[in-house]
């Protein structure tokens, strides 16, 4: 059997993963912080070098939804840019392949289609930033490695999606403010998972965006869609702080398509079928 390690297993996409892996067709090493500190570089290399996987999952990251803001800098780092480079020691050192997930943050900048693998990043802010470094120490390390930049994932852990149906809960709520109105994809966990399998399968490798197909929608959009597919669109407003121009990264899914890769589901199809079947309380 193929020996996987998802590193990062109790996250959104780590979860997701692990409920789409048959175990009789795979041994899987999940691990968490608690299990392995991919920031602690002998810790790393001593598990790769016991277990051996064939493929490693680099879930792992440091985010706003994973700590309250302010991001703490050196944790960003030390996570999205550290971890990942230690992961990439380790992977290069047993042959292994390591695939990474980044993030549709690489690209900030307005721009009049969606965003290709072969555009140029533009990242901003701190996580958008370590997340970058790290793609950058994953090419520079090792060569059989497959970098997965998704955006607005929701599904098995805190999200956009959470915070939404948890003001839509609160009676004493009538209006949810946004901070702004980004433009972008939401994507499945479990379609991004579905991706991820495919890439585990394969000798595919480089830079792959997988994200919902549709129509790409602001924050705001979003927002509403949940509220209307949970029955609570009139009874919450949702207005936008800054209108300001509002950061853009939709991506395009073109290295899916071109190298006959099936692409994840219509972002509005899976949404609904999740929500039906969750209440989104996963």
């Amino acid at each position: 059997m193929k020996k996987i390690w998802i590193v990062g297993s109790m996250g959104h996409i780590g979860r997701a993963l692990s409920n789409l892996l048959d175990i009789t067709e795979y041994e899987l090493f999940e691990t968490d912080k608690i299990d392995v500190d991919i920031t602690d570089e002998v810790e790393v290399s001593r598990f790769a070098m016991c277990n051996r996987p064939d493929v490693i999952v680099n879930c792992a990251g440091y985010n706003v939804y994973a700590k309250k803001e302010p991001l703490d800098v050196d944790e960003a780092y030390r996570v999205n840019t550290v971890g990942a480079r230690n992961l990439a020691q380790a992977a290069d050192a047993i042959e292994a392949k390591l695939i990474y997930l980044s993030t549709d943050d690489v690209f900030s900048e307005k721009n009049d289609h969606p965003y290709n693998e072969f555009d140029a990043v533009s990242p901003v802010g701190v996580f958008a930033k370590s997340k970058y470094a790290g793609e950058k120490l994953v090419t520079q390390l090792m060569t059989r490695h497959v970098i997965v930049r998704s955006s607005w994932i929701y599904g098995i852990g805190k999200d956009f999606l959470d915070f939404v149906i948890a003001a839509a809960e609160d009676e004493g709520q009538h209006t949810l403010t946004l901070d702004n109105n980004a433009i972008a994809v939401p994507t499945s966990a479990e379609e991004l998972a579905k991706v991820i399998v495919q890439l585990i399968d394969g000798e595919h490798y480089g830079i792959y965006h997988a994200v919902c197909a549709g129509t790409p929608c602001t924050r705001q959009e979003y927002a509403k869609e949940i509220l209307r597919l949970i029955g609570k669109e009139d009874q919450l407003e949702v207005v936008v702080r800054d209108q300001a121009p509002q950061p853009y990264s939709v991506l395009d899914n073109m290295m899916l398509r071109i190298t006959g890769l099936e692409v994840p589901a219509d972002w509005r199809e899976t949404l609904a079928d999740y929500l039906a079947r969750t209440g989104g309380q996963e």
